[in-house]
């Protein structure tokens, strides 16, 4: 192995040594801390969910009622494996409020020691080197049901630093961590307040008039089709993909995976036609600032297209509209949201053209009424696509840094 190679390619200016090749079994300490369990005694059993996302409480059961009596207590900072779902990420640490819980022997519990701590540990687990090594040392046919073995794990090797450099990347990553958690938060209180102010906005089921309205607005509002609310409306095909003329031309052609749920415009086309693919497909030349509505897979995903455009046979697009455009999208999404939520747990494959015309919408009389509704979701929307932009912009620094910052 040569000197680079253990050495990360970012690191701390004050540590310049070689990180160090060791196997697992010679810097794990693995630990039983073995229990009698008491008939009436109440205890705290927890699960690691996959995928990295932490050490989680699964309930309160009396002695008597944990079958398997074979149990370990847990504490504070213990690092653990699921035996059985370590390829899936099932690896945590455990945190204060889940201390002096107890696992069964599914469970290993790793401990600090002189050499590397259980934080780092449950650091490295989240690189795919470290997904692949627990893989690698895991057995069985279903990928469900594979065991780890932990006596071949331990035969294996890694590269690690200084305990001191340890602390330094782990000292990074949970300020990352909780700035991730912070943006986190404020991005879900803003969908949640868009998701309650949807609510309120917009009139409920039996009601004409919404729970909240701008100062000045009084007036009911009516109730339309939302094959009233648009002077034209289109459908949409597929260019013979065979055909190289009918593609890569200047007219967008949108299809359903170009639209993201719940955001109504900043679409992006991927693709586009030529003119010959237009004449020789069912697809139209929409106008721009039509709604354009998935009908088929995918169902309740919609957008405002600011742009003329064409699109795949899975949509049906409004144009023409005589309400306020943005208004009609957060309208027609307001709608399509509620009857989602009404089948949930239903697959919803398609809906028709004139199923679709034939869904009503409640709309205010007064156009000034509309679009102040209508900028008001805008600009949430904004905020929360701001949000998440700079939530997403953390999430990839992290993964960038735990390539990076590892050997």
């Amino acid at each position: 192995m040569t000197e680079i190679d253990k050495k990360p390619e970012i690191r701390f200016i004050c540590f310049f040594n070689d990180w160090e090749q060791r196997k697992v079994g010679e810097i794990v300490t693995d630990v039983e801390r073995p229990i009698i369990l008491k008939d009436d005694e109440v205890y705290q059993l927890v699960t690691v969910k996959r995928r990295n996302e932490g050490v989680v409480s699964r309930g309160f059961l009396k002695g008597r009622d944990i079958l398997v009596k074979n149990y370990f207590e847990i504490r504070t900072g213990d690092y653990i494996i699921s035996k059985r779902q370590v390829i899936h990420g099932a690896n945590g640490l455990v945190p204060e409020h889940l201390d002096k819980s107890v696992v069964s022997n599914e469970y290993l519990v790793v401990v600090s020691n002189d050499i590397i701590s259980s934080k780092f540990w449950a650091l490295i687990s989240k690189r795919h080197d470290m997904y692949r090594m627990f893989l690698l040392s895991s057995y069985g046919v279903d990928i469900e049901k594979m065991v780890f073995n932990i006596d071949d794990w331990k035969k294996r090797t890694l590269i690690i630093p200084s305990k001191s450099e340890q602390n330094r990347i782990i000292e990074f990553f949970e300020r990352l961590d909780n700035l991730i958690t912070l943006h986190q938060c404020k991005y879900d209180k803003l969908v949640n307040f868009k998701k309650s102010m949807l609510g309120k906005m917009f009139p409920k089921d039996g009601a004409n008039v919404p729970e909240f309205r701008f100062a000045g607005f009084n007036d009911a509002w009516e109730q339309r089709k939302l094959g009233s609310i648009a002077t034209s409306t289109y459908g949409g095909g597929t260019p013979a993909t065979s055909n190289e003329e009918y593609w890569n031309g200047n007219i967008p052609w949108i299809q359903s995976s170009d639209l993201t749920e719940d955001e109504v415009f900043g679409v992006s086309p991927r693709k586009y036609i030529s003119e010959a693919g237009l004449r020789n497909s069912a697809t139209k030349l929409i106008p721009e600032d039509s709604i354009a509505i998935i009908t088929r897979v995918g169902v309740g995903k919609l957008a405002i297209i600011p742009f003329a455009y064409t699109t795949s046979q899975d949509f049906l697009s409004l144009s023409g509209l005589n309400i306020d455009p943005w208004f009609g999208v957060y309208a027609c999404y307001k709608k399509l949201q509620s009857e989602l939520h009404k089948v949930q747990g239903t697959s919803i494959k398609g809906i028709t053209k004139n199923e679709l015309l034939e869904k009503s919408i409640f709309v205010p009389i007064s156009e000034d009424e509309q679009k102040k509704i209508g900028n008001f979701f805008k600009v949430l929307d904004n905020l929360i696509n701001l949000q998440k932009r700079k939530l997403n912009k953390l999430k990839n620094i992290k993964k960038t840094m735990l390539e990076k910052m590892f050997v």
